[in-house]
């Protein structure tokens, strides 16, 4: 589960990490906060400031035609709920820092470099500071080699607190990845979290039953295949889907996931799954293979309009659907012009014609 930046900064101030001062903007809201802020738009993907997403703001007469801008801005995919404006920081340096589980390793790894913001992504594997950390590492010595990483000796005490933080950030949220990019160092001497990306356990849900973030759970089982796949598939039921994703493979096309969206999909469940998706970079067409019995028809035909309504980039879709309520499904799939096959050949067919 992403979270977006303003409710990660929220579990950041909870663990005692330094956030820039900030308010939540929503469209209906008339009044603008104190000026000059920074506006960020609030969607679950990267590459905000490159397309526009985030801007600063100096005075009142800009400000609403900013905000009107910015809601109406879809970004990869994805239009804001919300903006985030915050305090313009002075920035003096921008770093990076984060802590994440390894899961090929089976540890928490802490990555850190001397280049942070919007170019983090040019950094080579290879040259980042990388340290393991557990529950009885030595937070002062680590502390200590990250000041003498980012040449900052004069923060040493401030670099031990801030990794132990970030450690116990990580473990107490049962979260997989806490980033934060870029680390201000401001021209006053604050280190500062200018932003933040924060992914949360799906499988932890019922161990925090106040989780209730904008992003949810898409209470699915979801597996990456190959990143670089070029067919994405959904299906119900672990033997279907691994069927799926074998008559994918037997057609000689990539599957990029294995997704089993379970026997109570809903809407919102499945619109995650889509949602997730879109985040490999080369699929080319998703393959949809339902046979509802639990799950209904209709329900996963309101998650495709969804999908096709708040995805602007959404690959076609090679659909078949059969079992509990396929007429209802039918009616409203064909009342927006989607097709639905009859068969997972047919939609193999296809999709093979997509990616050739």
């Amino acid at each position: 589960m992403k979270l977006l930046e303003y409710e990660a900064k929220a579990i950041l101030k909870v663990a005692g990490i330094a956030t820039p001062e900030s308010w939540v903007v929503r469209a209906s809201d008339d009044t603008a906060p104190n000026l000059p802020v920074v506006l960020k738009s609030q969607v679950p993907t990267g590459g905000r400031g490159k397309a526009g997403g985030i801007v600063v703001v100096e005075n009142k007469d800009e400000y609403g035609g900013v905000v009107k801008r910015l809601f109406s801005l879809s970004i990869k995919g994805f239009t804001p709920h919300v903006l985030l404006a915050e305090q313009r920081l002075e920035i003096d340096r921008e770093l990076y820092i984060s802590v994440l589980v390894d899961k090929s390793a089976a540890q928490i790894m802490l990555m850190a470099h001397t280049n942070g913001g919007v170019e983090v992504e040019e950094n080579p594997e290879d040259s980042y500071h990388k340290v393991v950390i557990n529950s009885d590492a030595s937070f002062d010595a680590i502390g200590q080699q990250l000041a003498d990483y980012f040449d900052l000796a004069d923060k040493t005490f401030v670099l031990q607190e801030l990794v132990e933080k970030l450690y116990n950030c990580l473990v107490k949220n049962d979260a997989l990845l806490v980033e934060i990019n870029p680390l201000v160092l401001t021209k006053a001497g604050e280190i500062v979290a200018g932003d933040c990306k924060m992914e949360l356990d799906d499988a932890a849900v019922f161990r925090h039953p106040d989780w209730n973030f904008e992003t949810k759970s898409a209470e699915t089982n979801f597996v990456t295949l190959d990143p670089r796949g070029n067919v994405a598939t959904i299906a119900n039921g672990a033997g279907l889907a691994m069927a799926t994703v074998d008559a994918v493979a037997d057609a000689g096309m990539v599957p990029a996931n294995f997704l089993d969206v379970g026997g109570g999909a809903n809407t919102a469940s499945v619109l995650a799954a889509f949602q997730k998706i879109m985040e490999y970079p080369d699929v080319r067409v998703i393959v949809i293979n339902i046979f509802a019995g639990i799950t209904r028809c209709d329900e996963v035909a309101r998650a495709i309009i969804a999908a096709q309504e708040q995805i602007s980039d959404l690959p076609p879709l090679a659909i078949r659907l059969a079992g509990t309520n396929f007429e209802q499904a039918a009616e409203l799939l064909q009342a927006e012009s989607i097709p639905v096959l009859a068969t997972l050949e047919e939609c193999l067919a296809q999709a093979k014609q997509v990616v050739s």
